[in-house]
């Protein structure tokens, strides 16, 4: 099982929180024209307006260049001027994690987990910032005992469902990955999906469960 994909994949879909921005005017377009249609076709079929089947048409046409503007040019705009922002480290308030992971590109480590630590103090960025920590410590730095403390204590706190995930698929990869220790692993895969049944990423927790299964639990012999 590889574990690290699975952190990817979860984090991907505990992040997002909310669908595409310019989703609900999409639908509540579509909902008012499918209204429209509805009155014009009742027309066109009572005789009352034979005309009203042409508004169909252009009801429509409309919903396809709204649609069109939104999904074709608005959120790849918004999208593209929120990855600048980022980039430039507007995004976040002290600017965004591009600097700190340049250092662990360059190896230092140990200036990276720092930064993180510091990065962590801000509420709007503990998660991340404690998530990341974590894996320098329980990677490159070897220090798996400070990384599991640390997540330990931060799950000890107000998170929410997403959050939880987050901040449990992290302990999972540090006990089967970098302290050996596959069987809380399993125990913390078992609480994500007892408390969070309905989250996105429940069915992968679900597989990994029983690919660690599969790998460290003896079967019966027939």
């Amino acid at each position: 099982m590889r574990l690290p994909s699975l952190l990817r994949e979860s984090v991907e879909q505990a992040g997002d929180s909310t669908d595409e921005p310019l989703r609900l005017l999409r639908i509540v377009v579509g909902v008012l024209l499918l209204f429209g249609t509805a009155v014009a076709v009742a027309l066109a079929l009572s005789g009352a307006e034979p005309r009203a089947l042409q508004l169909v048409g252009m009801f429509w046409a409309i919903y396809g260049f709204v649609v069109g503007v939104t999904s074709g040019v608005l959120e790849p705009v918004i999208e593209g001027i929120v990855r600048v922002l980022a980039d430039l480290g507007l995004v976040r308030a002290g600017g965004g994690f591009s600097a700190i992971e340049a250092l662990t590109v360059r190896g230092d480590f140990d200036a990276a987990a720092e930064a993180y630590r510091q990065r962590a103090q801000h509420h709007s960025d503990r998660v991340e910032a404690t998530v990341r920590r974590a894996a320098l410590l329980g990677g490159p730095l070897q220090q798996p005992e400070t990384a599991l403390v640390e997540l330990e204590a931060l799950r000890g706190g107000k998170l929410t469902p997403a959050e939880d995930v987050r901040v449990g698929v992290a302990l999972v990869d540090l006990h089967e990955r970098r302290r050996g220790d596959p069987g809380r692993a399993m125990a913390e895969l078992r609480r994500l999906i007892d408390l969070h049944p309905d989250h996105g990423s429940v069915r992968r927790l679900r597989r990994a469960l029983a690919d660690l299964k599969d790998q460290f639990v003896p079967t019966e012999p027939v």
